[in-house]
Parts: C-alpha cells; sequence; structure tokens
C-alpha cells in the first residue's frame, strides 16, 4: 500500500479514535444514579488564581451509593470547592461540615432519566458527527491523490469500514449507558 494512502488511514483512524475517546469522557459526567467521584470531573476551582479541577486539590471518595465525600489538601479551599460545586450548577447541594464536604446524591426520577439518556444519545450523535466528518477528510484527501480509480474505490472502502467500525463502538457506549442510566 502506499504511503500517503497509509498515512491517511492512519491519521483518519486516530481522529475516530479521539471522537471515541472524547465520548467516552462525556458519558462518564453524565451521572447515572449512584454516586461517583466522575461526577464532579468537569468542575474546576481557583487555586491560587488558576482553575484546576477539583480532584487536584481534594481527595474525592463514596463511601455509599448515595453520598460522594469531598477532603480537600488545604482547609481554606472548603468554601472555595463548596462554591464550585453551587456554580458549576449540577444539581447537587453541598454541605460543609469544616473537615469535608458532604453531597448526598438525590435518586434519579423517571423523567430526570429519560433526560439524561436523551443527553447521552446527543453526545454520541456528535461522536458520530466527528466520525463521519474525519471520513469525509480522508475521502477527500484520497481524491486529491495521483492513484488508480481502482485504488482509490478500495481505499473508500477501507475507511468507510473503519467509520462503521467506530459507529457501531458508539452505539454499543450508548447501549451501556442508557442501561445504566435507566436502571434503578
Amino acid at each position: 500500500m502506499n504511503e500517503e494512502i497509509e498515512f491517511i488511514i492512519d491519521a483518519t483512524k486516530e481522529q475516530m479514535e479521539g471522537a471515541i475517546t472524547f465520548l467516552i469522557k462525556e458519558l462518564r459526567s453524565i451521572r447515572a444514579g449512584k454516586a461517583s467521584p466522575s461526577m464532579l470531573s468537569s468542575i474546576m476551582v481557583d487555586y491560587y488564581g488558576s482553575l484546576t479541577p477539583i480532584s487536584q486539590v481534594a481527595n474525592i471518595n463514596t463511601p455509599d451509593a448515595r453520598t460522594i465525600s469531598i477532603q480537600p489538601w488545604e482547609k481554606q479551599l472548603l468554601p472555595v470547592i463548596e462554591k464550585a460545586i453551587m456554580v458549576a450548577n449540577i444539581g447537587f447541594n453541598p454541605m460543609n461540615n469544616g473537615e469535608h464536604i458532604i453531597i448526598n446524591v438525590p435518586p434519579l426520577t423517571e423523567e430526570r432519566r429519560r433526560n439524561l439518556a436523551k443527553q447521552a444519545k446527543a453526545e454520541v450523535e456528535d461522536a458520530k458527527v466527528g466520525i463521519r466528518n474525519a471520513r469525509k477528510e480522508a475521502n477527500n484527501e484520497i481524491k486529491k491523490l495521483d492513484l488508480s480509480d481502482d485504488m482509490k474505490k478500495n481505499t473508500e472502502t477501507d475507511i468507510q469500514e473503519l467509520t462503521d467500525a467506530f459507529v457501531k463502538k458508539t452505539e454499543e457506549l450508548f447501549d451501556a449507558k442508557e442501561k445504566e442510566i435507566m436502571t434503578v
């Protein structure tokens, strides 16, 4: 196989893998009923003038399925972390006991579960768009190459197979997340 074709296919695969990695990260932040430290992964706190992920300034634990416990490494961060959680508007009401911040994760209503499943579906659709855009770019690059029509056709088929595999992976990720969300 031609080096240019290999390069295009590798670059396309890398872009598609990036879309899947991003999707996994986004799905992880959608809460599914039981407490998880990843629910707070998007929250940033002002740590000496720079925005820092909460996980880099505190220990985050889940003592049980309905509770998240946050213990900052520096006590003066308690109110900063508490405020960041409130501002993030993710539906949690943090309680500060002077040592830890405790978050009770309320059980999800049926309506909320359906909304979270829709949100997960939207993230999957975004990932599919990213995958298809990578396919389109690759096909455009192949058309620019000085190759025989058969070679171009074969390469486009290879890229379509790659696209189909990654789209299938997004569906599998969605099915797993939807099951997790809808399980009471």
